[in-house]
């Protein structure tokens, strides 16, 4: 077993098959041996297709040695005691033992999924001794394969010379038998049994839904993430009016690469109710039969195309899903009908107040959602982060939104009285949206190492009123800070020698200075290697700007760059006036971001930024929890997402419904599950 994941079930897995050719104009069956038919039949079988690609790109731990590994300096030489003789040298335990490369020493590891007993010994040996490289020795086969971990890294890797490091210690590969599972068998076992409780606590499995809107994804391999969030996002109102449709679609030249087409599909796909149906082209393995699922396999090529992340077959982050899926729709083409994401999108003010003169200065960012942070309090019980038992004090939704809605201070010379005792910052909802997506931050970092913390936050399906955290804006009493002053842009100068050596061969002055400005104004072969492979760039010829900007750059920022930013954090606004104020120089737009935190971020003179005030509403922000993406599992960097949605069932009312990729099923111990939510899709009602 070597996949980390849960993969995807391929065709081979469900069905037996029979190969056979036939004529389609006669009608006549073909034999299927005769050498001009086989090599064509070969060809077929074998293409390299859409799905088999796909295939080919799934996720298989790749692991690598490192510094600590390949400069191993080992300890006198010496027998250690094995089997029966070994034990832990701080307890009696026998197994789950990781010998040090280094010295020999011996000591117990993690306790580890499916009741593994450690005491986390081998660890405290690396603090204590700063040895890095440990071997389990459970793991050891003849082959020369082994659970390697570098504690210096905090990462799984490989040794080389694994053979010559353990003889060193009286250990020899050709006598070894592997008698434990390796971490990555731990893991394939645990991903397996990640079923979010398809059974009831009596043991009974939880009764399959069907019908319109209960329609499941099929797993593609560490797809869940995808599969979750689109079960979100087409419960919600705009989305299942926007594409759920029965006009006919525009004819498109590629509909495998066109968004619309691909929602569309989707959207009757899960609501339609045709493949919501009991699979019964398998045999019983239980009582109980859920659906075949669909396989978003066109829309996850789509949506990850050119993207470093979402185009890999590797688990991905929920969150940073949704948000790439709503840029791409957003940008994506609506005509008349209305933008489906805009029922996410609202404002934040953010006020700054000098703490020595009082003034203050508003400032207004575009967002579409939110992410909280959570109190870190530990229960008395949990002794320490490497204890998998750590539990955390629970917290409310109300006690996190309190924090995100806090004022907090900041180091900045006030522009008003240039005092530098700072600001205050606070940011609070200037307009709320319809549908309000809070994520909620699950890591912290321990020794420079990213983990998961579950934290329980607890969440009612009572209305919720957020009027506390609307913003009232200006009051008559209070003082606006003057606008910042404008800051000067340094002149570009081209380098003396390099602009000289270019002039010399005859190049126009300007192509010089684009050349140099390009490529850091320091070598005149690189420049020119830069020159050669532009000549054919429509402004090759334009002068630059005092500032090394193009004349056409002063107009509006592009929508691009303004974008490019968004992803970074800043706001629309913010975006549009850096970009303004840099000539829309995106590297130097940031520079200018950072150096300007309290810069009035209002609608810049651009087009491409909507209006404020027409996004989200200022009416009562009444809101009802709707749906919530769940991430099971320890890591930050594995595990399975699964949904859960608050449906109106015919006849029975509300009810909430689990979405485990294709199976759907009536959702049990809701409560339980919402306290440890990644994603919360909140309805305004």
């Amino acid at each position: 077993m070597s996949k980390l994941a849960i993969a995807a079930e391929r065709e081979e897995d469900r069905y037996d098959t029979a190969l056979a050719a036939k004529c389609l104009e006669c009608h006549a069956r073909l034999d299927i041996k005769d050498d001009r038919l086989a090599s064509v039949v070969d060809g077929i079988i074998h293409a390299n297709t859409f799905s088999r690609q796909e295939e080919v790109k799934a996720w298989e731990q790749e692991l690598s040695s490192c510094e600590h590994i390949l400069t191993l300096r080992q300890h006198e030489a010496r027998t250690i005691e094995q089997g029966t003789l070994g034990h832990c040298f701080k307890c009696n335990l026998r197994e789950n033992l990781w010998l040090c490369l280094e010295c020999g020493n011996l000591g117990c590891g993690r306790k580890q999924l499916g009741g593994v007993d450690g005491n986390s010994h081998a660890l405290s040996h690396s603090k204590e001794a700063g040895h890095g490289v440990a071997v389990k020795l459970g793991s050891i086969t003849p082959q020369g394969t082994a659970d390697v971990y570098c504690y210096e890294c905090d990462e799984e890797r490989i040794d080389e010379k694994l053979g010559p490091h353990l003889a060193h210690w009286g250990i020899m590969l050709a006598e070894r038998q592997k008698t434990e599972k390796s971490l990555t068998e731990m893991q394939i076992e645990q991903n397996l049994k990640w079923d979010f409780s398809m059974t009831t606590e009596d043991g009974k499995e939880l009764k399959p839904l069907f019908g319109p809107g209960l329609t499941g994804l099929r797993n593609l391999g560490n797809s869940c993430y995808l599969a979750s969030v689109v079960q979100c996002l087409f419960e919600t109102a705009d989305f299942r009016t926007r594409y759920c449709r029965t006009d006919p679609l525009p004819t498109v030249q590629e509909p495998a690469a066109d968004l619309e087409t691909q929602l569309r599909k989707m959207a009757d796909g899960l609501w339609s109710g045709r493949y919501s149906k009991p699979d019964d082209t398998v045999g019983p393995t239980s009582e109980v039969r859920y659906q075949r699922g669909l396989a978003p396999a066109m829309l996850k090529h789509l949506i990850g195309r050119d993207h470093a992340e979402f185009s890999t077959m590797r688990q991905q982050d929920a969150f940073e899903l949704m948000l790439h899926l709503l840029k791409l729709i957003h940008r994506s083409s609506h005509g008349e009908l209305r933008d489906p994401t805009n029922q996410f999108r609202f404002i934040l003010e953010q006020r700054l107040q000098c703490l020595a003169c009082h003034k203050v200065r508003y400032s207004s960012i575009e967002n579409d959602s939110i992410f909280i942070d959570l109190p870190l309090e530990k229960l008395p019980s949990a002794e320490s982060d490497e204890d998998q038992g750590v539990k955390y004090k629970p917290v409310t939704l109300k006690e996190c939104l309190d924090r995100f809605c806090l004022a907090e201070k900041v180091e900045l010379t006030c522009s008003a009285c240039h005092s530098g005792l700072g600001y205050s910052k606070q940011s609070l909802f200037k307009t709320f949206p319809d549908v309000l997506a809070v994520s909620a931050n699950r890591m912290t970092v321990v020794n420079w190492v990213p983990v998961k913390v579950e934290v329980p936050v607890i969440v009612t399906e009572d209305a919720i009123l957020l009027d506390k955290y609307l913003s009232k804006g200006l009051q008559p009493t209070e003082e606006e800070l003057p606008d910042e002053p404008k800051v000067p842009v340094p002149a570009f100068v081209p380098e003396p020698t390099a602009m000289a050596q270019m002039e010399s061969m005859g190049i126009p002055a300007n192509r010089i200075r684009r050349a140099l400005h390009a490529t850091g104004n320091t070598d005149a072969n690189v420049a020119m290697e830069w020159l050669f492979e532009n000549m054919d760039n429509p402004d090759i010829d334009d002068p630059l700007d005092a500032d090394g900007s193009s004349r056409e750059s002063a107009g509006a920022p592009d929508q691009e760059s303004i974008e490019l930013l968004q992803s970074m954090g800043f706001g629309a606004p913010q975006a549009a006036r850096a970009l303004q104020e840099t000539g829309g120089n995106v590297e130097r737009a940031v520079e200018w971001l950072f150096s300007h935190p309290d810069v009035d971020s209002g609608p810049a003179e651009t087009e491409s930024v909507v209006p404020t005030e027409t996004i989200g509403s200022t009416a009562p922000p009444v809101f009802e929890l709707q749906s919530i993406v769940c991430h099971k599992g320890n890591s930050i960097h594995a595990g399975h997402y699964v949904a859960f949605i608050r449906k109106q069932l015919e006849g029975q009312g509300a009810q909430w419904v689990l979405f485990n990729d294709e199976k759907v099923v009536e959702a049990h111990d809701v409560e339980e599950m919402r306290k440890f939510a990644y994603l919360y899709f909140f309805r305004r009602v």
